[in-house]
């Protein structure tokens, strides 16, 4: 599974795989500074909280190499406007700054030490990041598929497998570990409006690796649990908030609600980097709004008259109250989420 590689980091160049031009085309971009990893952020070439998390840091590393600096001061100077510049790309997704502080605490902790060896240390830095991440999501898949029957039918929107990370996927690899472990998942996707990454990504992904799979519409959702079998709900998040209200892809607030009708069970799946608990709960999550283009055109054909007012957040909050558990690579986190939020954090 998973023969394609995200986002690696090259000699020379942050290599990403541009999942704006899927499921047509499979292209590779070489970026080769930080404007244009920045910019492959925010125009969704990667994209998933724990992907572009794992993109800044390589960038990072790879212009640390250009820094010319006698002196550690001098080298943060620089390091942070570049870490500013980045910070910026995606409000929502909370790994992104995780990814960021953790190169910049690397740096920090460099007081003292010869300053040439400090990019490549960041190298090495961001190469972990990477391989941890992947780690973190098998663990994540190991305990979340313990939750779904022998055989199962599992619903989810946007994209959570290995495009969104460094490998495997978060919510996505739930549903590849259960078949690991012998069980027979169906999945249906969510098509996930405006952008469509549950039709151009998802099915993409799940098609590659014969993963049994079906389409619906964001809007079939309801009436798809109620004449068919759904097993359970299993979604991403971007930011996760210390009562376990979750920032997810905008459609994750309606499906809950559908689900719970439903008597689904739901839930997130999500790595630890993912909870913020400075965010008391979901009022405190930034949500990003991205531009008009995005709803009233579609591969540059105008969908909606010209000049139509338009609101595109790009992320909704399910409120703590509608999920079942969120599964983390520490353990499945249930109801009441503070206590436990703040114990798997601690540990």
């Amino acid at each position: 599974m998973n023969a394609f590689k995200t986002v690696s980091l090259e000699k020379d160049c942050v290599r990403i795989l541009d999942q704006t031009r899927l499921p047509v085309q499979e292209v590779y971009l070489e970026c080769r500074d930080l404007a244009a990893v920045a910019t492959a952020i925010e125009r969704l070439s990667v994209r998933g909280a724990p992907a572009i998390g794992v993109a800044a840091a390589m960038v990072l590393a790879l212009e640390a190499g250009k820094i010319s600096a006698d002196n550690l001061s001098d080298f943060v100077r620089v390091f942070e406007i570049m870490c500013d510049r980045l910070y910026r790309t995606r409000p929502t997704a909370v790994n992104l700054a995780w990814a960021i502080d953790r190169m910049k605490q690397k740096v920090f902790s460099w007081e003292g030490k010869n300053i040439a060896g400090l990019p490549v240390a960041l190298k090495e830095e961001a190469c972990l990041i990477h391989d941890e991440d992947i780690s973190s999501n098998r663990s994540m898949g190991n305990y979340g598929q313990r939750v779904l029957p022998r055989s199962a039918t599992v619903m989810t929107i946007c994209n959570t497998g290995a495009l969104a990370t460094a490998g495997y996927g978060t919510a996505l690899g739930v549903v590849r570990a259960a078949i690991e472990n012998h069980k027979d998942i169906f999945v249906v996707s969510c098509e996930t409006r405006p952008l469509l990454q549950g039709a151009r990504l998802t099915c993409w992904e799940l098609a590659r690796d014969n993963i049994p799979f079906e389409l619906i519409t964001d809007n079939m959702a309801g009436y798809y649990m109620k004449k068919k079998k759904v097993d359970a709900v299993i979604i991403g998040a971007d930011r996760i908030a210390g009562n376990g209200d979750c920032a997810n892809k905008i459609g994750s607030y309606s499906l809950s609600i559908l689900a719970r009708a439903h008597g689904v069970p739901f839930y997130i799946a999500a790595p630890v980097s993912t909870i913020d608990i400075s965010a008391a709960g979901g009022d405190d999550i930034p949500i990003e709004e991205r531009s008009a283009n995005e709803v009233v055109c579609f591969n540059g054909t105008m969908t909606a008259p010209q000049g139509v007012q338009v609101w595109n957040p790009a992320f909704d909050v399910v409120p703590a109250g509608n999920i079942s558990g969120i599964i983390t690579e520490k353990g499945i986190i249930y109801p009441p989420f503070g206590e436990g939020i703040k114990k798997i954090v601690s540990n």
